[in-house]
């Protein structure tokens, strides 16, 4: 079968590669129907290995670069090992790409996305959603509700780091907030806020079609190279905002992400970064701020789904183009 498949930094092939095997009984073998190219891909491509194994396999996936990549997808269950009970064949599903500690088709830890061994699967070897099938242990399966389309399913991985990121701050209805970077997980996380009642959201992109992305969603935009950002949100808020979300893994966001929140506010680390990030202890000491990292989610594809039939995360607002895999290196 066909395959993009990540060999090094600025690598990524497609190519023909051997179709996966069910080898455990609570395995599962997927056919693909829609996969969304995240942030972390092009980090990957641009400046990986960052969760792709090079020296020694995966210690959960066995496997190590090259490996098959591609963590956010749906797709159609077409064989089963002969153990699995979570779904059947013809089941339409979406996948929970992480690789954590699990047995007899379940993760054993109740918060495995903070495993030690953390990895994801599309990322981490094991094989990934840029192919035509791979295989995955049923325990990272959740049936797709039948008036959610394929590209619907696609979106839940992406959307669950936006509503992990909302739920693990302490924001409450009415609140307000600011985003840095109008990405696909930053949008996602301007969908979950809104879902969480927020009152105002601002969105701070450089790119302008990112950032009217961003104000279409219900956000009040703003372009950091217009002026003084910090000073912007602080006139537009009073003060500055309860919460701020920084989704771009840019070293220079950081502090104008820590500085955007009034005294007593918090931040959300949301990125991953290429590398270190600095601003000033005393800018959380001296206002009395909070800061917390958040790491991909858990227990949570089952309540994005639900807001997805509510109407939140929808795939008209936020796909922007269709690329087939052939044609994924180049575009």
């Amino acid at each position: 079968m066909r395959a993009a498949v990540w060999r090094k930094a600025r690598d990524l092939r497609v190519e023909t590669v051997p179709a996966p095997q069910i080898n455990d009984p609570h395995a599962v073998r997927v056919k693909v129907a829609a996969c969304g190219i995240c942030g972390s891909d092009l980090h990957e491509y641009a400046a990986g290995p960052i969760f792709i194994p090079v020296d020694a396999p995966h210690p959960i996936s066995g496997e190590k670069a090259p490996i098959v990549m591609g963590h956010e997808f749906a797709g159609e269950v077409v064989a089963v090992g002969e153990k699995v009970t979570r779904v059947k064949l013809g089941d339409r599903v979406v996948i929970e790409p992480i690789l954590s500690p699990n047995r007899d088709g379940a993760y054993l830890m109740e918060r495995y996305n903070l495993s030690p061994l953390l990895g994801f699967h599309g990322l981490s070897g094991g094989g990934g959603g840029f192919s035509k099938y791979t295989v995955l242990g049923e325990h990272m399966l959740h049936r797709l509700p039948d008036d959610l389309s394929w590209e619907q399913g696609a979106l839940v991985e992406p959307a669950a780091v936006g509503l992990h990121a909302v739920r693990q701050s302490a924001l409450k209805a009415g609140d307000s907030a600011v985003v840095f970077g109008a990405g696909p997980i930053g949008l996602m996380v301007i969908e979950a806020l809104k879902a969480a009642g927020a009152a105002s959201i601002h969105a701070v992109e450089m790119s302008a079609v990112r950032r009217a992305k961003a104000e279409a969603l219900g956000a009040v935009g703003h372009d950091p190279a217009q002026g003084d950002v910090v000073a912007a949100i602080h006139d537009a808020t009073g003060g500055g905002v309860d919460f701020a979300f920084e989704v771009t893994g840019v070293p220079a966001v950081l502090s104008q992400c820590v500085n955007a929140t009034h005294p007593g506010g918090e931040i959300v680390i949301v990125s991953i970064w290429e590398g270190p990030a600095s601003f000033h202890p005393n800018d959380l000491v001296i206002k009395e701020r909070t800061m917390r990292g958040i790491i991909a989610y858990r227990h949570i594809y089952p309540a994005v789904m639900a807001l997805m039939q509510k109407g939140y995360f929808r795939a008209e607002d936020l796909v922007t183009d269709r690329i087939a895999l052939e044609d994924i290196v180049e575009k």
